[in-house]
């Protein structure tokens, strides 16, 4: 029996997780794989449903990503998108060439009648983005789907139960584009939309109750929204066996640690240890300023803590993390480039005595907070702006010394503060301030000052994989300005961060 999953065959393109997003948006469990991994992985998996995403290369460019052809005979059907349909053309007798005119933005494009295209308009607008394109098909293809310049915009063979799509229906600018995914995962794939933050939570407990049994675990509780969601749902599931453990580094937010120890003493029923490492951190990152380095060290740090507080404990088997799917994604697969390493994927020594239990690994953001409101988390805590594992440390740019923190950690209050005040809060997915390693030359009163200045980000974004910079108002700006070069002692220039992921990323290091 084939369970209700769809596999994502990477291949490399850009829009690979947004690919996953409409999936899941769809409330159909999926996975990314590697192609050179994906046969195996399916194998074991048997999905209803593969889909080929897009990628750089040219399919007739030599050592090119390529899949073997025994995966058009497991009889699961296949939706191929941009690279992913020419290297279907290719493999199945089909012509791919370089294009006289490269394609890219919105085209008017018109469907035929397949069920993949099942209601919606017969004329409309899609996104193309490629150099190269099918010009012959492959036998007992047809053609479903035409533009002016691309002839073979879609093509699918029924028999085969395979589908390609020389556009990109994952994109926003590909009008009903949603719904040509679904069609796929329902119509042809007879996929259920099973995958809700119910069933999560229910397959999750079942599975962390089964692995763990009558063993000790200890969660790394920093508050934030993942390891906060991941300890309640292993609670959930484990009870009193679970007991969370809350290090204030010395890198928090103000006043956070007095905050999160409250919530979780007085909302839930967890065993929580807290404990003021602040000095520690400051020692092991003193000097250091590669932003790498940091990751590490703070990583490093906290799971040795960890150790030590489960030897005082007794036989403790298991951690829990918070991890999320863009941690893993942007922390560096076969095929990505490490973006940067997160503190709880990249950062974990390499003889760390405890077993991982990373409960919400295969979810996106906002799939996290769906499953912390089902779990009765408040949801003020749940729709708390992301805030990175490392912390400060990764916001005070060069060295970290508590000095830079303290100075960070106001300005960044006032400009949280003011942001609710203006009602900018649930408008922005994510914002804080930056304390750059640099001195600014300022006036204040009569006298020349020469201080730190501040910067300020604030992004808009579903789950932290793009991200755009939020317009703020000039009042708003104005007014937080004011007051963190009046309150903040140390501070004499505020400047704003208008830079969107990519090119940059949402935090500085």
């Amino acid at each position: 029996m084939k369970n209700e999953t769809a596999i994502i065959v990477d291949f490399g393109g850009q829009y690979n997780q947004l690919i996953a997003r409409r999936v899941r948006e769809a409330n159909v469990y999926c996975e990314i794989v590697p192609y050179d991994k994906a046969l195996d992985r399916i194998k074991v998996i048997q999905p209803k449903g593969i889909i080929f995403t897009g990628g750089p290369a040219s399919v007739n460019e030599e050592g090119s990503p390529d899949i073997s052809d025994e995966i058009f005979k497991l009889g699961i059907p296949i939706l191929a998108i941009c690279y992913g349909a020419q290297l279907v053309a290719k493999k199945t007798g089909g012509k791919v060439e370089k294009a006289e005119n490269r394609e890219y933005g919105k085209t008017t494009i018109d469907y035929a009648n397949s069920s993949l295209f099942k209601n919606i308009s017969k004329s409309n607008i899609c996104w193309m983005s490629h150099t190269d394109h099918i010009v012959e098909l492959p036998k007992g293809f047809s053609i479903s789907a035409s533009t002016k310049n691309c002839k073979i915009a879609s093509m699918e063979n029924h028999d085969m139960q395979v589908y390609c799509l020389q556009f990109h229906p994952e994109v926003e600018h590909t009008v009903d584009g949603f719904t040509i995914i679904k069609n796929f995962l329902y119509e042809v794939c007879h996929l259920s939309p099973s995958f809700t933050s119910t069933s999560f939570i229910d397959d999750k407990v079942e599975q962390i109750k089964k692995l763990v049994g009558d063993k000790k675990v200890i969660c790394a509780l920093s508050g934030g929204v993942d390891s906060s969601v991941a300890a309640v749902l292993v609670n959930k599931a484990i009870g009193s066996n679970l007991t969370c453990i809350f290090v204030d580094h010395g890198l928090l937010r103000y006043k956070e640690a007095e905050q999160v120890e409250k919530v979780f003493r007085e909302t839930f029923d967890i065993n929580l240890i807290k404990i003021d490492a602040s000095q520690k951190f400051y020692d092991a990152l003193k000097g250091v300023t590669d932003p790498e380095r940091k990751r590490k060290i703070i990583g490093e740090e906290f799971i040795r803590i960890f150790e030590e507080e489960a030897r005082k404990l007794g036989n403790i088997d298991y951690l829990v993390q918070g991890t999320i799917y863009p941690d893993v994604i942007e922390s560096g697969t076969k095929d990505a480039s490490v973006i940067k390493s997160h503190h709880n994927v990249g950062g974990l020594p390499e003889d760390m005595k405890l077993t991982l239990i990373e409960p919400l690994r295969e979810l996106f953001k906002d799939e996290v907070r769906r499953v912390g409101l089902e779990l009765g988390i408040p949801e003020k805590m749940i729709f708390r702006h992301p805030f990175p594992g490392p912390g400060l440390g990764i916001r005070v740019l060069g060295e970290v010394t508590k000095e830079k923190c303290d100075i960070l950690r106001l300005a960044d209050h006032i400009y949280r503060e003011e942001l609710d005040n203006f009602g900018l809060t649930k408008k922005i997915w994510q914002a804080f301030a930056i304390l750059p390693d640099i001195k600014t030359v300022g006036v204040m009163g009569d006298e020349r000052t020469y201080s730190y200045a501040i910067g300020l980000r604030a992004v808009t974004s579903t789950d932290g994989m793009t991200a755009e910079f939020y317009p703020m108002p000039y009042d708003a700006l104005q007014k937080i300005s004011s007051r963190i070069v009046n309150e903040v002692k140390g501070i004499n220039r505020v400047v704003y961060d208008v830079t969107s992921k990519p090119p940059a990323t949402i935090e500085w290091e």
